[in-house]
């Protein structure tokens, strides 16, 4: 590896002490027959796969690959510092003299910071139907606006729509504010970090991550769960994990920062 035509897909960076066997059959990016390896040095190794240099990467099945490759080191319970996808180096020479020598105290730090520590992830979406029902309920305006346009054909009360459409986005923005700080707040405590972003689409309620340690992790699912309960009906919650560390890796490796609480 890798030969002519041919050069090296770099998944993440993982401690050296890992089996061989922990990569063994996993899916490659770009090429599904590479084998996934892991390249040595200096008590860490690059996880690595072979991919043709004409063949340009970035489908979905690509991204997922990347994602599948990482999220099994995590859940293996040893640390993984996932890399971007698409980062790719010539051979395993670069990865080596490269990589691993001028990454390495770098990669030290981060990998000794997300020791015993996992990503997980929790994408919230309303139930259309039950949140329209509350704000309907609980804005007079907006069930006044409804009201007149009850059995108008449509292309008439064109400005009521209009005026229904913005109370009911406002309304549903007001929600979606508060419900991210309680989500935040029944989580939080049990996670060391967290991160979140509002969905793109106008159900979405939050994406929020969180870096928890294994030792708190029973605790934080179970936290999720009595909140899937208590928006049951409401709102869809959906746990991922344990997930290679995706949104915490960048802090992990600055040198000078604390990486514990």
């Amino acid at each position: 590896m890798a030969e002519d035509g041919r050069a090296c897909y770099v998944y993440g960076v993982v401690m050296g002490d890992r089996a061989d066997e922990s990569v063994k059959d996993l899916p490659a990016v770009g090429d599904p027959e590479a084998p996934v390896a892991l390249v040595r040095h200096g008590g860490q190794a690059a996880v690595v796969s072979e991919v043709p240099v004409d063949k340009p990467l970035g489908t979905p099945e690509d991204l997922r690959t990347h994602a599948r490759v990482l999220d099994h080191l995590a859940a293996q319970g040893s640390p993984v510092l996932p890399f971007r996808f698409g980062t790719v180096m010539p051979d395993i020479a670069a990865v080596t003299d490269e990589l691993l020598t001028e990454g390495h105290d770098a990669f030290a730090r981060g990998l000794d910071r997300l020791r015993g520590r996992a990503q997980l992830t929790v994408r919230a979406r309303y139930e259309q139907d039950a949140v329209l029902h509350e704000v309907v309920t609980e804005q007079p305006e907006a069930r006044r606006l409804r009201e007149e346009l009850r059995g108008l054909p449509e292309e008439a009360g064109y400005e009521q729509r209009i005026e229904l459409g913005r109370l009911v986005m406002d309304s549903i923005a007001a929600k979606r504010s508060v419900d991210a700080l309680e989500l935040d707040r029944r989580l939080a405590p049990y996670a060391l970090a967290s991160v979140s972003e509002e969905p793109a689409s106008s159900e979405g309620l939050v994406n929020a991550s969180f870096l928890v340690d294994d030792a708190k992790r029973q605790a934080f699912e179970e936290a999720a769960e009595q909140l899937a309960e208590h928006w049951h009906g409401r709102v869809r919650m959906r746990l991922l994990g344990p997930l290679a560390p995706y949104d915490f890796v960048a802090d992990a490796l600055l040198e000078g920062k604390e990486g514990d609480e």
